[in-house]
């Protein structure tokens, strides 16, 4: 049953994280080519908050063009001029692999760009998981913030690429205080068929949890979305679960039902989705032109709160 309007809850749950991420020092974030008038504000609003001390890295004539764009000061804010924006990736993860930064933060390049940089062999920021994508997703009408992943990195990512994938989404909110997350491992029904591969993988993570190969949450699929997230449903199909009905991270089969369930509570929700990447040796902060101040915020926040405890050697 969907929820009337009057049943949805307090739509502020990024406040928390954004008053703890304030009394912490700020984050020395590298800003990778911020040479629109969107990346250049969104860093400088994660400064003013007290969240980053931003490093800007990329050309420094389109970066002060495009601050006067945007109708800001770049005064008392360091820039390391680069050629391009192939070269402000690599100069900022270099920064990152000497622990001169303790953040990325993607301006103006495209994602796969800044992400290449990151995972190449010699980058020297790669650990043993795989880098993976989390949307911390505040739904009005869900009780708790709600992690999805991944959406926006892993494609048709395997079991054992699951298996890094959920256990990053683990380690993060443990970072955040969540002791013991209830994962569900998603697929379009709740029970294991043969024919669907997106269920085999999920009664697999489900078993590895158990086994130890997944370590510090309670895992349970398959489930489908409706069981996930709804008391009631998975009440009315009988679903003997620790997770149903509460889960705190969903794992998606693939990033295209990730990223379209994901923009789909969004956009027809209300939802607010802040996003980081996982599984480097730091945090990765991916902003979009269509955040909202409440969302760019929340992200550099969270990649705060984990950038300051993670830790030695992973994210």
């Amino acid at each position: 049953m969907i929820r009337p309007m009057t049943d949805f809850l307090p739509h502020n749950r990024y406040e928390h994280f954004i008053a703890r991420a304030r009394a912490a020092p700020a984050l020395r974030t590298a800003v990778v080519h911020p040479c629109s008038p969107e990346a250049i504000l969104a860093a400088v609003e994660a400064r003013d908050e007290g969240l980053i001390s931003p490093l800007l890295i990329g050309p420094e004539a389109k970066i002060r063009a495009a601050a006067t764009t945007a109708g800001i000061s770049l005064d008392g804010i360091e820039i390391e001029a680069t050629e391009h924006s192939h070269a402000a990736a690599a100069r900022a993860v270099e920064l990152a692999a000497q622990g001169k930064v303790d953040a990325l933060m993607k301006g103006s390049l495209h994602s796969n760009e800044l992400l290449g940089a990151v995972v190449a062999t010699s980058s020297g920021l790669r650990t043993e998981r795989r880098v993976s994508h989390v949307y911390v997703l505040d739904v009005p009408s869900y009780h708790k913030p709600l992690v999805i992943t991944d959406a926006a990195i892993n494609i048709a990512p395997t079991l054992t690429d699951k298996r890094d994938i959920t256990q990053n989404a683990i380690d993060f909110l443990h970072r955040l205080g969540v002791e013991e997350p209830l994962v569900a491992v998603l697929a379009a029904v709740e029970t294991v068929e043969a024919c669907m591969p997106a269920t085999l993988d999920a009664a697999a993570l489900t078993v590895m949890a158990r086994r130890g190969q997944i370590t510090g949450a309670k895992v349970d699929g398959p489930l489908a979305f409706d069981n996930a997230i709804s008391l009631d449903s998975a009440r009315i199909k009988e679903i003997v679960s620790p997770v149903a009905g509460r889960a705190d991270i969903l794992v998606v089969p693939n990033l295209e039902t990730g990223n379209m369930l994901a923009k789909q509570l969004i956009y027809l929700a209300g939802a607010d989705a802040a996003g980081l990447v996982l599984g480097a040796r730091v945090p990765i902060i991916l902003t979009s032109r269509a955040d909202s101040l409440k969302v760019r915020l929340a992200s550099a926040a969270l990649a705060k709160l984990i950038g300051l405890e993670r830790p030695k050697g992973l994210v």
